[in-house]
């Protein structure tokens, strides 16, 4: 089973225009709420590649209510740690006309020491029971920064496969921690980090940087441009084709859902590479976030092309000759 964590998780209230003209009063034409937050994105993927998973997150006050019925309703498997604070609100304004998202955050939420103590402790046990732990997504507060550092100490302790895809200021703390996955785009290492990667060499330079601090399998995606990963210290670089981008919200947790789907399932590093571009790539061309089956890109995925970049894996063939 697959468990996503999801420290701060976010309920989108989306309103759709026709058009908008700004300083001056619009009446949408749609109003709907749906459930966000990077790690609840994996799980509703994972869902609908028909993979058992299990999230793990905070909920709090009206908007935290709101969410469990949204999460019933998406037949999310998922254990809430309750918080005083309610959980953080999201408002997305959609123009149809000129195809514009714009989001509207509010400030994060103050998670208490003792609720993330809870939330650590919960975590310990599922980890154990779980074969593959994803830790996705923003923390909200300082108070909640040492969960994910600790969580990949509790998946390595119990030889479990993590994938981390996170921000901010606990990013470096969980790299030296050692996951098995790292999955990050450029601009949030720049910021997270004080890098300056910018072009194939210093992102090369940053994926040996990752095999040396223990990080067996790294991808470093670029938006609509081709990005690198690795495979230990094997690199490999790929062209996502021509996107047009209709709303890119949840494109990283796409892929990454297709990485622990395809470990899940025991594909090969190439095939499962394909795979989580594939579902990156159909997620951004959709208002849809993370709601694909695999029927939707299994003939994309075998268009993408997997390049070595510098020396290549040595494959022995090791079939029968009898």
């Amino acid at each position: 089973m697959i468990l996503t964590v999801t420290l701060n998780p976010l309920l989108e209230k989306r309103l759709y225009f026709n058009s908008i003209k700004y300083n001056q009063a619009n009446r949408s034409n749609k109003e709907e709420f749906r459930s966000g937050g990077k790690g609840i994105n994996v799980s509703r993927q994972l869902n609908a590649l028909k993979m058992q998973n299990q999230a793990i997150t905070f909920l709090g006050g009206q908007s935290g209510k709101i969410l469990r019925s949204i999460y019933h309703e998406e037949q999310l498997n998922y254990l809430a740690v309750s918080t005083k604070a309610a959980t953080r609100e999201a408002v997305l304004t959609i123009d149809e006309k000129e195809n514009n998202l714009t989001t509207y955050f509010p400030p994060n939420p103050i998670i208490s020491e003792s609720e993330a103590a809870d939330f650590a402790s919960k975590l310990d046990k599922m980890i154990a029971n779980c074969s593959i732990v994803v830790f996705s997504g923003s923390s909200p507060c300082k108070e909640t920064d040492f969960i994910f550092p600790y969580g990949i100490e509790l998946a390595n302790k119990y030889d479990k496969i993590s994938i981390l895809d996170t921000y901010g200021n606990h990013l470096q703390n969980c790299i030296d921690k050692a996951p098995t996955v790292l999955h990050n785009n450029v601009e949030e290492i720049n910021l997270s980090l004080k890098q300056k990667i910018n072009d194939g060499k210093d992102k090369i330079e940053f994926l040996n940087y990752l095999y040396n601090k223990g990080i067996k399998l790294a991808f470093l995606t670029d938006g609509e441009k081709e990005f690198y990963c690795s495979k230990f210290n094997f690199h490999y670089k790929i062209n996502p084709q021509n996107i047009k981008a209709v709303d890119s919200t949840g494109s990283g947790d796409a892929f990454v859902a297709g990485i622990a789907y395809g470990m899940e399932k025991d594909l090969v590093f190439n095939e499962f590479t394909q795979i989580a571009s594939a579902l990156g790539i159909i997620n951004a061309q959709s208002w849809k976030t993370c709601n694909f089956p695999f029927e939707d890109i299994e003939s994309l995925s075998k268009e993408i092309v997997v390049e070595p970049v510098g020396k290549k894996m040595k494959i022995i063939d090791d079939s029968p000759t009898i």
